[in-house]
């Protein structure tokens, strides 16, 4: 199955949360945050989206940061997770 995103849609895979921290402490699943930085799969068109001109700024494979709370988890047939997110949740673009 394969998620074609519409409009200004972004479709996210989120990066692997980190299993220790910087000092060494190791953290059991649940204290695990889901991390904010995610890979972009595939991109919308833009053009028009509520009666404004939207250009999409990012591109696949990008990698992004997006808004905690933003996008809509979708799990499809291969227990793969993703992300779909406007465009305007994304936050930045890493380099």
């Amino acid at each position: 199955m394969k998620l074609v995103p519409l409009g200004d849609r972004v479709v996210l895979k989120q990066l692997v949360a980190e299993e220790t921290t910087k000092s060494g402490i190791v953290l059991p699943g649940q204290n695990k945050e889901k991390p904010q930085q995610a890979e972009v799969i595939a991109v919308g068109p833009g053009g028009m989206v509520d009666g404004k001109e939207v250009a999409m700024a990012v591109k696949k494979g990008d990698k992004v940061i997006f808004s905690k709370y933003a996008g809509t988890e979708v799990k499809l047939d291969d227990d793969e997770e993703y992300v779909i997110v406007k465009q305007s949740d994304i936050l930045a673009v890493i380099e």
